[in-house]
């Protein structure tokens, strides 16, 4: 059946390695792309209206209307494409250059239209198409990945901008480059696809390499989790350059079991008030917070974990980080920004090119 808004494809999944594989290490090769750090999403077009599906297949169309009205005067005939939503802005580094903005990104999605509008303006979206599912009344899912590629090249020569097509290579040594460069425009790593693949909607087929760090954080407290019962996650902080102690993200993905070791390891650390009960704090609300409950445990900032990180946005861990290890050796004191690793910065235009 072909893939339509009324019946929305599930995007396939990658599944991660620790380093980019050689072309050859996969039955009839492998094409490598840079791994964009937006929202993906999954264009469906009927040859009229266009619907933006988002991984989990909810629907992104009213939140960025100036892609709407790029994928209506560009494509031609029915066409379900499979890609990436972005914001770039200028770079915060001394290059001039551009790079991936999460945060604007993340600023699109927003109740009022009137603010979705006045956003579409101030800061537009890009698309980088990466994939063809469908075109005219035909699906692609079961045709190799190199079939579907040369296909969205040739759809792709109409494209302008905001429209794009993702670059890619054979050539895993340049990959391997990739992987160091591109992070400084904001890009989050690299995904090795299988040139004889069909597409397989919600299945880790494709390959994924990002960047792995680790860095000693201070535990300043804990949520309980979901269930009542145990530890949900760790919230965590470094010491910026003033001495003052600044959240940066949490850890979580704790076992059952290791839910309810926490507490008890992490309960004479709890801070009380002076009738005995634990004090407790909210970290800042936000679009995506909604009615979800953000209160959290206080602990005394004594205790040093070490976690595992891809990438910082701003002052916090992009994304949460798994934890690695206690660091009993450690003064919490000592743990502080200067440690985490900075990339160069890259111009975000030249990974367009």
């Amino acid at each position: 059946m072909e893939p339509s808004a009324t019946s929305p494809i599930s995007p396939m999944l990658a599944k991660a390695l620790d380093s980019v594989p050689d072309a050859d290490s996969v039955a009839g090769g492998l094409l490598y792309e840079p791994k964009w750090d937006g929202f993906r999403a999954v264009i469906y077009f009927d040859g009229e209206t266009v619907e933006i599906g988002s991984r989990g297949s909810k629907m992104l169309t009213r939140y960025f209307p100036e892609l709407v009205e790029a994928f209506t005067a560009q494509l031609t005939q029915p066409t379900v494409l499979d890609g990436e939503i972005m914001v770039r802005a200028s770079s915060r580094g001394s290059t001039g250059g551009e790079r991936l903005d999460w945060e604007a990104l993340s600023q699109r999605i927003h109740p009022a239209a009137s603010r979705v509008a006045k956003l579409s303006v101030e800061t537009p979206a890009m698309f980088v198409a990466f994939d063809l599912l469908a075109l005219g009344d035909e699906s692609l899912l079961e045709r190799p990945f190199s079939e579907r590629r040369a296909a969205l090249e040739a759809l792709a020569q109409g494209f302008a901008a905001p429209l794009t097509i993702t670059r890619t290579t054979t050539d895993a040594a340049l990959a391997r480059e990739w992987l160091v460069e591109f992070e400084g425009a904001g890009l989050d790593g690299v995904v090795a696809k299988p040139l004889a693949a069909s597409y397989a909607p919600g299945k880790r087929v494709m390959l994924k390499i990002k960047h792995h760090r680790t860095a000693d954080v201070v535990v300043l407290g804990y949520r309980v989790h979901k269930s009542g019962n145990g530890v949900g996650s760790l919230l965590l902080g470094l010491y910026d350059e003033s001495g003052e102690l600044r959240g940066v993200g949490g850890a979580s993905a704790f076992s059952d079991a290791r839910r309810l070791e926490l507490v008890e390891e992490l309960a004479p650390l709890v801070v009380r008030d002076e009738d005995g009960a634990a004090v407790t704090g909210e970290t800042d609300r936000s679009r995506f917070s909604g009615s979800k409950d953000v209160s959290f445990v206080k602990l005394e900032p004594t205790r040093v974990m070490e976690v595992r990180y891809d990438q910082m946005e701003g002052s916090r861990f992009r994304h949460t980080v798994q934890f690695a290890r206690w660091r009993p050796d450690r003064d919490a004191r000592s743990c502080t920004f200067e440690q985490l690793e900075i990339p160069a910065a890259y111009d975000l235009s030249k990974v367009l090119e």
